[in-house]
């Protein structure tokens, strides 16, 4: 193997990332990482080959069926307090007022775009958020349930699968950059990340999977040990995302109405009624 002399290497990496300032004075802030970092350009493509691959495509689709696949393992590790057929209904309603609620929150979330978008239909079709997708799915489920009788509470099999597959997808939703508008506000933190306007801003999609980690351990412990009654790992997942991007909306841009984002009077309404839903008498979940 030939050696290298070591000035050649440093000089190697020098041209690739750049040269640092000579002989900067005390007291200077001189960072290694100012001529260090490469460029990062977003969205961050993933190759197959020659094929480029959009991150937010390629990460939902992860997210769906690695969801997919936690759903079947819990719901089998578990004892399902509802009959096959039923969990079916239930798990069809889920994915209509999924859809729905996710589509209707984003054109509320956007009043201005919105209105702006009405004589181009197509554009009404894009984009969609997580908690309109969330609440509209609860709210299916829970009209099914009366619907079909069901008392007991049946959201336990469903928090550990959104809890990953949620991180799963804001990975690829950072990965995209600001097409996405997941990310934070500008800020002058030394955790800032340049999307590729030359603004620094709040990785709000990193704090959001930094938050769902934390929401996973404990979910995690109360599964494998049975440490929990029917509905406790709904009710940590549920309430903990909503008072989580109650507080994380503050850090992203929006078109605030009274003072909050539609995402964020979603948040609040939909707290105060699960709160009131905690009557042992009714059924939620």
């Amino acid at each position: 193997m030939q050696r290298v002399p070591l000035k050649r290497c440093l000089r190697r990496v020098m041209d690739a990332y750049g040269t640092p300032p000579d002989n900067p004075r005390r007291g200077e802030r001189a960072s290694l990482l100012q001529y260090t970092r490469p460029t990062v350009h977003f969205p961050v493509y993933l190759w197959l080959g020659s094929l480029p691959l959009h991150p937010h495509w390629v990460f939902e689709t992860l997210a769906y069926v690695v969801g997919a696949r936690l759903y079947t393992l819990v719901k089998r590790g578990t004892h399902d307090p509802v009959s096959p057929e039923n969990r079916w209904w239930i798990v069809a309603a889920a994915f209509v007022g999924a859809v729905i609620g996710s589509k209707l929150l984003v054109l509320l979330d956007h009043p201005q775009l919105t209105v702006a978008s009405l004589a181009q239909p197509l554009a009404l079709l894009e984009g969609k958020t997580v908690v309109g997708g969330l609440v509209g799915a609860w709210l299916a489920v829970e009209f099914a349930k009366q619907r079909l009788g069901i008392t007991r509470r049946t959201g336990d099999v469903f928090a550990i699968p959104l809890t990953v597959g949620i991180a799963i997808g804001r990975i690829g939703c950072f990965l995209t950059g600001l097409d996405d508008n997941t990310h934070g506000l500008p800020t002058s933190l030394p955790w800032a990340i340049d999307f590729g306007d030359g603004i620094p801003r709040h990785p709000a999609q990193l704090y959001e999977i930094g938050f769902l980690a934390l929401l996973l351990l404990p979910a995690l412990v109360m599964l494998r040990r049975a440490m929990h009654r029917e509905g406790d790992l709904w009710r940590l997942f549920f309430a903990g995302y909503l008072a989580f991007r109650l507080g994380l909306e503050f850090l992203k841009p929006g078109e605030p109405i009274g003072g909050l984002t539609a995402i964020q009077w979603t948040c609040l309404a939909a707290l105060a009624w699960f709160a009131w839903r905690r009557n042992p008498r009714l059924a939620y979940g």
